[in-house]
């Protein structure tokens, strides 16, 4: 319980300073020289053990008067515009004995349950269409995991189950079946997967991470049969791109994307071979067998024919591929066909992880930055620059990467963080054009990944600066509540560059992205590793501030401070908005709660301008913070609120309104 009561800014114990009366003013005059810009007297919160935690009622603020005396008035027409009445007062002192008296906890716990409402809220508007998933495969999960602790072991300690393949044989989605979900993307064409995707499963008690991998090309074959093959275009935003890089990127794009797998393989301990049951052995089929036999012998290798739905045919599908020299085992990752069979030989394979000892969730959080933006302004070159090796493709071609591709980075003072690259959002109307339904799930996966990560790296070309596509993403990160940098990446394209380039350059970003003033600018050239770490250091700033909780005693001073310098302006009716109680309910965003006597006195302007006092004087650089403005009606004598408010309380505050 703690006792509400009026701070001032020089100290409670300074008596306030009134400017001196002028001359043909007596002190029998029937004015008081009170200042006009002094508002009624307002309530806030402080930490003391007297009054029983009840809301008491306070003196003005002795800082309002200093600003009088600075505000060198002489003439008697500035002087009776600058000073109230004795009737004005009396309507004070009376609004003033009817203070309110409000319990604590009871705000503190209305203001949680207020956030948590518009959280929800939020949610469901911005609801990401997914793609449907089979309800048993769900339910079979959920009921599974319930006897673990969830990610109480890190990724990095699990072991590691690769699957390999040629391409459209249905890796995808035994990754989905396998991990429970569709954090891959499955279409019917081939080509889809590129980069490593991991994904934590587990059977029985034995917790894994699955490795999806793209699809292995080890038969020399044409231009043609290449795009084909790996559903690229050397047109689609690759303007200004020489036809010669666009074919040379092509031709690379196998060696790459198997590099990728063998990599997968190589830090896995069980290898799922999978082949396509319908089509048959196939020359690709047994080149990929050839290199598993010859470079990974001593690792356990399961061939699994995919595409069994049916037990008894499964059987005769499964016989031909005796001869790639492996135990063949009939499956269907769609329908779960032998999945469990699979699993089984899975984890005899595995040494069972240890759970790390006295392990809190909260000690052990670790930040998730998802790198978003444009295609082909540099996302994942940044990744692979952050954590020295080849972590996903790199390529000229638009639309390289696909997936949401995770990575866990360590970073030089030894913070953890969950590096998420995502694929480049093109405008809405180019991804309906293109009919793509791969790039139009690619997009989907990229709001996904700024939904469930802390921090995000808005990544924007130097010469291109900020286009229209950039500001909507900004609109996105903004209203999920994201913790935001923005980075500018190619920074060596910048011809004849000075001291003051930055300064210009920073200025035009403002004044294009204003909604994300608050969001801090790092310069790098990630092809080369320039300044990359500084994107490091920027985002572990900004995920420290997100999760920063102020004390109910210093957010109502500053809030004090703030509505003392410049108090809620008057309706027509002569009504003023007073601000009874304030408190942070949650973090991740900051979300403040401001319990008032009526939110619709509290115009937008203002409630922007108790934003902007929010962050000069308390910070909160590079993260959104969320006002919700509650209404209270007046309290009995005793302190609570009359029966019928109390029971319909959750009814009567539904609606509420945040700062722009």
């Amino acid at each position: 319980m703690s006792s509400l009561h009026l701070f001032s800014l020089h100290g409670p114990s300074v008596p306030p300073r009134l400017p001196a009366a002028p001359a043909h003013l007596s002190p029998s005059s029937a004015s008081v020289l009170l200042p006009r810009s002094a508002s009624p007297p307002t309530l806030f919160a402080s930490l003391s053990n007297s009054a029983g935690g009840r809301l008491l009622r306070a003196g003005h603020l002795s800082s309002v008067n200093s600003q009088v005396s600075d505000a060198g008035i002489g003439t008697d027409e500035e002087l009776e515009d600058f000073f109230i009445d004795e009737e004005e007062c009396e309507e004070m002192e009376s609004d003033d004995e009817e203070a309110y008296s409000v319990d604590a906890e009871v705000l503190e716990r209305e203001a949680k349950d207020a956030a948590l409402e518009y959280s929800r809220s939020l949610s469901r508007e911005l609801k990401i269409e997914e793609e449907a998933v089979d309800s048993k495969q769900h339910g079979r999960k959920r009921n599974s995991r319930t006897t673990l602790k969830r990610n109480s072991v890190p990724d990095i300690l699990l072991p590691r189950v690769a699957i390999v393949g040629r391409p459209n044989v249905g890796k995808s989605a035994l990754f989905n079946r396998l991990v429970g979900g569709n954090k891959a993307i499955v279409v019917d064409e081939p080509g889809v997967t590129r980069d490593r995707l991991y994904g934590r499963s587990f059977w029985g008690d034995n917790e894994f991470m699955v490795v999806d991998t793209g699809g292995v090309l080890t038969i020399p074959k044409s231009q043609v049969d290449l795009m084909e093959d790996l559903a690229v275009t050397t047109t689609i935003g690759m303007d200004g791109i020489p036809l010669a890089t666009r074919e040379a990127a092509v031709a690379r794009m196998p060696s790459m994307i198997e590099r990728q797998a063998a990599m997968a393989v190589e830090e896995s301990s069980v290898i799922i071979f999978l082949v396509d049951g319908q089509a048959g052995l196939t020359a690709a089929d047994m080149e990929i067998a050839d290199w598993l036999r010859k470079n990974y012998s001593h690792k356990n290798i399961i061939l699994a024919v995919n595409k069994c739905e049916s037990p008894r045919k499964g059987i005769m599908q499964a016989a031909e591929f005796w001869s790639l020299g492996f135990t063949p085992l009939p499956v269907s990752a769609i329908s779960g066909t032998g999945t469990g069979e699979l699993l089984d030989i899975v984890c005899s394979g595995l040494e069972k992880s240890m759970e790390p000892e006295h392990f809190d969730e909260e000690e052990n959080y670790i930040p998730s930055i998802a790198i978003v933006g444009r295609p082909n302004v540099g996302k994942s070159s940044i990744l692979n620059a952050l954590v020295g090796e080849e972590r996903t493709i790199v390529s000229p071609i638009s639309g390289t990467t696909r997936d949401a591709i995770d990575t866990e980075f360590t970073g030089p003072d030894g913070q953890k963080f969950r590096l998420i690259d995502t694929a480049g959002i093109r405008r809405k109307a180019a991804v309906a054009s293109s009919g793509s339904t791969t790039e139009a799930l690619s997009v989907n996966r990229a709001f996904r990944a700024v939904r469930r990560s802390d921090v995000v790296a808005l990544v924007i070309e130097a010469m291109a600066c900020i286009t229209e596509q950039d500001y909507r993403i900004a609109e996105r990160i903004e209203a999920e509540g994201k913790g935001c940098l923005i980075v500018v990446n190619k920074w060596d394209t910048i011809p004849n560059k000075n001291q003051q380039t930055a300064v210009y350059y920073e200025q035009d970003v403002r004044e294009k992205l204003r909604l994300l003033n608050w969001a801090p600018i790092v310069y790098s050239t990630a092809i080369a590793g320039h300044s990359v770490e500084k994107i490091i250091v920027a985002a572990d700033t900004v995920a420290k501030e997100r999760s920063r909780r102020l004390s109910t005693a210093t957010l109502n001073q500053v809030v004090q401070e703030a509505v003392a310098f410049k108090a809620p302006p008057r309706t027509r009716g002569g009504k003023r908005g007073r601000v009874y109680y304030c408190t942070q309910a949650a973090i991740r965003p900051p979300t403040f709660v401001f319990f008032v006597n009526d939110a619709k006195l509290f115009p937008e302007t203002y409630r922007r301008y108790l934003e902007k006092q929010l962050r000069t004087d308390a910070g909160f650089a590079g993260t959104p913070i969320r006002l919700l403005w509650r209404s209270r009606k007046k309290m009995d004598k005793a302190g609570k609120a009359p029966l019928n408010a109390q029971r319909n309380a959750p009814a009567r505050d539904k609606t509420l309104a945040t700062a722009a």
